[in-house]
């Protein structure tokens, strides 16, 4: 198996780990929070906003992989509140593509940075 990191400049890691690992014919992509990467701040605003840049920049990531959202089987959102799940719902429908991936949604305690939504992604290549 290959193991190649994924780097989608301007967004960076924030600790020891890979944006994204590409194992050629899966990418595991690194959970994004909704860090503005012109700012290195996060986006204010209600959640909509914020899920928004969550998926710019997993949207980011999956470009520098050669990849789009339409390649996207599996994702987890983190939410520190559950009641911000229809919100969050709406504006992520925008961005996934029919047959939507498979998805689990958990609510956690606290998210780095003091983040209120967190999303990660498989995406498989097509043949």
């Amino acid at each position: 198996m290959t193991k190649k990191a994924i780097d989608a400049e301007p967004l960076s890691a924030a600790g020891p780990y890979s944006l994204a690992i590409d194992t050629g014919q899966f990418v595991f992509l690194s959970g994004q929070v909704h860090v503005d990467s012109a700012t290195g701040k996060l986006v204010e605003g209600d959640i909509g906003a914020q899920t928004r840049q969550c998926l710019e920049n997993l949207k980011k990531v999956l470009a520098a992989a050669g990849l789009g959202f339409e390649h996207v089987v599996k994702t987890t959102v983190f939410l520190t509140d559950m009641a911000d799940f229809a919100a969050m719902n709406e504006v992520y429908a925008q961005y996934m593509v029919p047959p939507f991936p498979a998805r689990s949604t958990i609510q956690v305690a606290a998210l780095p940075l003091g983040a209120r939504v967190e999303i990660e992604a498989i995406a498989q290549r097509t043949t």
